[in-house]
């Protein structure tokens, strides 16, 4: 029996943008398009993944460290969860990839772009998502949603300067790669968001 690939998609933004707000809408569409669904996150996806990402988002470390911490939970992400359900025919959710690491530890942190391309034709040379959901949104609302909900981890709590930095480079790729960007006005009402994903999820999985 042979299963056509599925899709993957990816959720991306700031800390604060609203992206995990939107991730369970998305899923339930899909599912209740009866559509095999696998939802996951990065740092994480794996028993693995999860005590990495503990020691990311909470240790103080170098910077290159971080990144290699980071590319080391995908790689067991992509081998363990996401390369074998896109093989079964699943779709795959993501709250962030390798996106996330272009914009948080380029980006943000000043890493070199180039170290960060080399890690990601090592770990996941012939995958890419489908489809990148990136919200958008100006620092002040996303610092104003931060400050009300819970307890930061070490990258919610960087200045503006490094938001911004993050910010940029999220726009930077999707203006590189605008055949799988979406990008996402999360300055808007939660109902006109949704509006605006069910209309791409429909096309996607028409």
């Amino acid at each position: 029996m042979t299963f056509q690939r599925g899709k993957f998609i990816t959720f991306e933004g700031i800390d604060g943008a609203g992206k995990s707000t939107h991730i369970q809408f998305v899923s339930d569409c899909l599912r209740a398009r009866g559509i095999d669904l696998v939802s996951s996150r990065e740092p994480g996806g794996t028993p693995l993944g999860e005590k990495l990402r503990e020691l990311v988002l909470h240790e103080p470390m170098h910077l290159e460290t971080e990144a290699l911490l980071m590319f080391a939970s995908r790689r067991e992400h992509v081998a363990q969860v996401i390369a074998p359900a896109l093989a079964r025919g699943a779709w795959v959710i993501s709250d962030r990839f390798t996106d996330a690491s272009f914009a948080y530890q380029g980006g943000g942190r000043g890493l070199d772009r180039a170290k960060l391309e080399a890690l990601e034709q090592w770990v996941h040379p012939d995958l890419q998502p489908d489809l990148t959901f990136l919200f958008d949104v100006p620092l002040e609302v996303a610092r104003a949603r931060l400050d009300a909900t819970r307890d930061l981890d070490k990258f919610e709590q960087e200045q503006a300067d490094f938001f911004n930095a993050t910010r940029n480079e999220y726009l930077r790729r999707a203006a590189q790669f605008p055949q799988r960007f979406r990008v996402i006005d999360s300055s808007r009402s939660i109902p006109e968001i949704r509006e605006q994903l069910q209309a791409i999820v429909e096309s996607l999985s028409a």
